[in-house]
């Protein structure tokens, strides 16, 4: 702790800038779609910026005409708010000026941590990296491109029609950074922090670092230090790199185990030396915690067996559109503490770092998510396009750039696949999951899976190390006679339909899949009278899922069924099941919260169950509501003697 104290005054090289302000964007064309704005002109927006989300609403923007086989769809139809409604289709220009000061000779990268879509970098008019991905972190090293002083960074952003099942958002939506060190200097991304083991009789835990030095030099040492919140700590240093790589085990007494009920991070610096002077130094936070899932014991955080309270987020902020908001996503995880919720699943897209630090620092466990589709497209113009070449770099960054998240419990590499009953599927489950494992063994990796038979028939069910379900409750005890792993998780839950505030009678539990409450003989001509919502009185599921209760009755009931991830926690824009044909209905009604993260009725059912530190009593819709209170007598009532 000590020697942390006597070098915090040593000068760095080290900058990290983040390219806020100032950034000039316009939008172009692509296809029929015209944008709204003028392509001659330049506007000044900060990043992180969604293109999009100003609007205007309209159906053309994205009109496909599909049938959605998640849906049970037979028979292709209009859809017309899909995606959202909203003009992200077409191509983003975006350019700003950075300065690279005269005295500087070293290492430059830009971290990109999401662009919507297929960003290409340039910088000084020469064509620096280009990432295919827009949900993933990237980095492009710009060192041969820069010159001292004055440099044009450019950014170019391209947007196909029916490329999502939702909508993705347009632009630049979340931070990017210049980081300057160094040519001898610590690579940000092999940094990794794991716990190996808590022995909580001996009151230590033991944590491996590693790290690997770029450019590394003979009579260069490196001082390791991990300090806790309350400024206690241990240090190690290490004398030699041979070939740059570093890897040693800390031992910590007296952890203090992240959770979220504790959520406890620590401080870890890594400082680059020679000659009794800083050449790099980083810094990050991190945390203290063991992840296990086992046969006997079921899903475990530091020892203690647990099931998973988890609801499934899209990227979005509702109104807020795509571009990442810190304070927005930190009510949004108070909101869903509140209720219980311990876990969150990013459905079904990478997560942003912003998210993933809230999550640390705030206490919910994270499954990362990674792709929705493989080679198989689930829509025309999706991440089939680009599986076989991206996937794995995709994955690599998805860990890498992570992994050093304690919120994060788990990782997922697919949603509803449609490889999933194949041995093509199988094949590519283990290759994955395999990769995973080489970058991250700390972790458990699962994926969601909605055609049990399929997936178990093939063996990829049981390749997996968390076989996860989607839906389908009632296949859960044929699914765990054949699963060697013992134990399943409910990846994605209920899919119950509801608009806040909106009550209808009378009250009757459906299957709306076709044309919901307000079609109650599914009249095909319905549509034509249909007023574009869902009861809140949550009666209302879709066909292949089920009301909240009936997940509770495996969750509570089966010590084998390790947890569930509710779809969803908020609603998000695009995919307006059941109403995707209605227009002009343009966002979900999964919510537990609506788009503005207000709380439907059926939060506090949710709370009722999961918040186990306080009661819950909620009235609805409202007590004193005049269309349906009791008739008054038109006779006087006699009088009791």
């Amino acid at each position: 702790m000590a020697l942390i104290s006597a070098l915090a005054g040593h000068a760095q090289q080290r900058q990290e800038i983040t390219l806020t302000d100032d950034w000039q964007f316009f939008a172009g064309q692509s296809g029929t779609a015209e944008r709204s704005h003028d392509r001659q002109s330049w506007q000044t927006v900060t990043v992180p910026h969604d293109w999009a989300i100003s609007g205007p609403f309209d159906k053309k923007w994205d009109l496909q005409r599909v049938a959605i086989e998640q849906n049970g769809e037979k028979e292709a139809t209009e859809k017309s708010g899909r995606s959202g409604a909203l003009p992200w289709i077409g191509e983003g220009y975006y350019k700003r000026k950075f300065t690279i000061p005269s005295d500087f000779s070293g290492h430059a990268e830009l971290v990109f941590d999401g662009a919507m879509a297929e960003p290409t970098v340039s910088i000084n008019g020469q064509k620096a990296g280009y990432w295919a991905y827009g949900y993933n972190t990237f980095r492009i090293d710009i060192t041969p491109y820069f010159i001292k002083g004055e440099n044009l960074l450019e950014v170019s952003l391209k947007n196909l029609e029916e490329s999502s099942r939702w909508y993705p958002g347009a632009g630049i939506y979340r931070p990017v950074k210049l980081v300057l060190t160094d040519k001898r200097h610590i690579d940000d991304w092999s940094l990794s922090v794991r716990t190996i083991d808590v022995d909580r009789k001996k009151d230590v835990a033991k944590v491996e670092v590693g790290v690997r030095v770029e450019n590394v030099e003979p009579d260069m040492r490196m001082i390791i230090g991990l300090q806790d919140s309350e400024g206690g700590g241990m240090m190690q240093s290490v004398v030699s790199f041979g070939d740059g790589h570093v890897s040693r085990t800390l031992s910590v007494p007296h952890p203090k185990l992240w959770s979220p009920e504790s959520p406890s991070l620590y401080t870890l610096t890594v400082r680059l030396m020679k000659d009794g002077k800083d050449i790099d130094v980083k810094t990050i936070k991190t945390g203290i915690r063991t992840v296990r899932v086992s046969k006997e014991k079921g899903f475990q955080l530091n020892g203690q067996t647990r099931k998973l309270r988890g609801v499934c987020l899209h990227h979005d902020l509702g109104p807020l559109g795509a571009a990442v908001n810190k304070a927005a996503l930190i009510r949004q995880v108070k909101i869903l503490k509140d209720m219980g919720c311990d876990a969150i699943r990013t459905a079904h897209n990478m997560p942003s770092q912003m998210q993933m630090d809230i999550c640390d620092s705030l206490g919910m466990m994270v499954m990362a998510e990674s792709f929705d589709m493989w080679r198989y497209p689930k829509c025309k113009n999706g991440y089939a396009r680009f599986f076989d070449e991206w996937a794995d770099r995709d994955i690599t960054n998805l860990v890498v750039a992570n992994r050093n998240h304690p919120s994060i419990v788990m990782w997922s590499i697919g949603n509803e696949i449609p490889e999933q009953g194949s041995e093509v599927g199988r094949q590519l489950s283990i290759r994955l999951q395999g990769l995973i494992h080489s970058l991250d063994p700390t972790r458990p990796v699962t994926q969601g899976m909605d055609k049990a038979e399929g997936a178990l028939s093939c063996g990829m069910a049981q390749a997996m190390d968390v076989p996860g379900f989607n839906y389908r409750v009632h296949k859960y005890q044929k699914n765990i006679e054949q699963l060697p792993q013992g134990f399943l998780l409910g990846s994605e839950t209920a899919s119950t339909v509801s608009s806040r505030g909106v009550y209808k009678f009378p009250v009757k539990v459906t299957d709306n899949s076709q044309y919901a409450s307000w079609a109650p003989s599914y009249d095909p001509n319905a549509i034509k009278t249909a007023d574009g919502q869902c009861s809140s009185y949550d009666v209302e599921y879709c066909s292949w899922s089920n009301l909240p209760d009936d997940d509770w009755v495996w969750q509570d009931d089966k010590p084998w069924v390790i947890g569930e991830f509710v779809w969803t926690g908020f609603d998000y824009l695009g995919e307006p099941t059941p109403y995707d044909e209605y227009w002009p209905s343009r966002s979900s009604y999964f919510g537990i919260c609506d788009l503005a993260g207000l709380p439907k009725d059926r939060y506090y059912l949710y709370r009722s169950k999961w918040n186990r530190d306080e009661h819950t009593i909620h009235l609805l819709p409202h007590w004193t509501w005049p269309d349906r209170r009791t008739a008054t007598p038109t006779t006087p009532r006699p009088s009791s003697s």
